[in-house]
């Protein structure tokens, strides 16, 4: 789809009506549907997602363009390419400014699940059957061909960048790299053990990579992830469904007493007493 600044020129300041997927209940397929999107507010800014491909990628990740900003908006235009932000900052509150390494905001801590925008407590959503408000997601909601976010939610990108690709790094990447440089801080020649092999784990498999570890196990069930995480960095693989002792118990004993670091990328609890249970014991010097 071309988009061009006529395009931007003719839809700014005025309500435009798009396709979105809309979930109603747990447990049920989405509902596509025509919508009203609002122009954005003052710190505010409306955008197209330009991910057009399918299938398309769920969730919170997303890239899109500018389409039209808020009054009060300075440092964004229309035509800026930019990634919705859903942990976002608003660089104002106690915690933002502790200068701490975390981006957990007081103000979008609160807002975060409230569906709709912190400008004024409403959505820019509705439905063009019949009017009715849409609640916003993750602050982002990208699965609409356009979204409005509060400009705490908007990274502005290279102009260059392929969209279809930067969108996981509205998470999935730089939630993996981050936990291993910036959380754990991986050191060279150590052993990782990474459950689960999807966006995250990979990109954890990757910062390990990078940060000079010598050995980075892959625990996943799927056979046919682990040569996509050999090309990322994986040194040995474990698949899980063919594995009959506990998996930390097998880990453990591969690397002989444990690994030095180890992550878990699936949120299963269970998951999450393995990767703990392979890990080296600590000690105290």
């Amino acid at each position: 789809m071309a988009f061009t600044m006529s395009d931007q020129a003719s839809t700014a300041g005025k309500v435009i009506t798009c396709k979105a997927a809309i979930a109603y209940e747990l447990n049920s397929p989405l509902s596509f549907e025509d919508i009203h999107v609002a122009p954005p507010g003052p710190t505010e800014v409306r955008i197209q997602d330009r991910n057009l491909l399918f299938p398309r990628i769920l969730g919170h990740e997303g890239a899109g363009i500018v389409e039209s900003v808020g009054s009060a908006i300075t440092d964004l235009k229309p035509g800026d390419k930019v990634i919705p932000v859903w942990q976002a900052e608003c660089q104002k509150c106690p915690r933002c400014r502790s200068g701490r390494s975390s981006n957990i905001c007081d103000v979008f801590l609160e807002h975060f699940e409230s569906g709709v925008m912190r400008s004024d407590r409403t959505s820019r959503f509705s439905r063009v059957a019949d009017g009715k408000p849409i609640f916003h997601f993750c602050c982002t909601s990208v699965f609409s061909q356009y979204t409005v976010l509060d400009e705490a939610c908007v990274a502005k990108i290279n102009s260059s960048a392929d969209l279809s690709k930067v969108c996981l790094l509205g998470c999935g990447v730089s939630t993996g790299i981050g936990s291993a440089w910036n959380i754990a801080k991986v050191t060279p020649n150590s052993s990782v053990a990474v459950f689960g092999l999807g966006t995250i784990g990979l990109a954890v498999v990757e910062g390990a990579k990078i940060a000079g570890a010598s050995r980075i196990i892959g625990i996943d069930r799927l056979e046919s992830k682990f040569e996509k995480g050999k090309d990322f960095g994986l040194t040995d693989t474990l698949n899980t469904s063919t594995i009959e002792k506990p998996i930390e118990a097998h880990i453990y004993e591969m690397t002989k007493g444990g690994v030095d670091f180890s992550f878990d990328c699936t949120g299963n609890p269970d998951i999450i007493s393995a990767a703990m249970q392979c890990c080296r014991p600590c000690w105290l010097w």
